[in-house]
């Protein structure tokens, strides 16, 4: 059976956000899975489009991938979106069974992001495409669509 995911990215912070890409896309390639790529402007806007996506009868995913970053700074609005963000990302996987990757990096400092983004690294991006790819194998194995 062929997958298909799709690759959900914010790219405020373009270095990492490519960086997670990469990850996440070479291994994808390495699957044998093919993947469509999709911006949205922020980290909140990212489970909308998830939902959008999964919601349309023109596109037909398997698994979901989040890309983004986001760097803390001065208010509390970095709490808010990191929350904000990783609570869309749950409540859509459990409320509709989506198989979805979270490389939505939630960093101190731009150096720490990276780090975690780069494939030579820490390679979120691969680990994002990979639970993605593990839930998917799992909704397979127990027959759930």
């Amino acid at each position: 059976m062929s997958l298909k995911f799709l690759i959900v990215e914010s790219p405020y912070y373009k270095d990492v956000c490519s960086a997670l890409v990469d990850g996440a896309s070479a291994y994808l390639t390495e699957q044998g899975i093919d993947f469509e790529r999709i911006s949205v402007e922020g980290a909140l806007e990212i489970p909308v489009a998830i939902h959008i996506a999964q919601q349309s009868p023109k596109s037909k995913f398997d698994a979901y991938i989040a890309i983004g970053c986001v760097i803390r700074g001065e208010t509390s609005h970095y709490d808010i979106v990191c929350n904000e963000s990783a609570s869309g990302l749950s409540r859509l996987a459990l409320d509709h069974t989506l198989a979805i990757g979270n490389a939505i990096l939630t960093c101190d400092t731009r150096e720490q992001a990276m780090v975690r983004a780069m494939p030579d690294q820490k390679n979120k991006g691969r680990d994002a495409a990979k639970a993605a790819h593990g839930i998917v194998q799992l909704k397979q194995r127990y027959d759930v669509k």
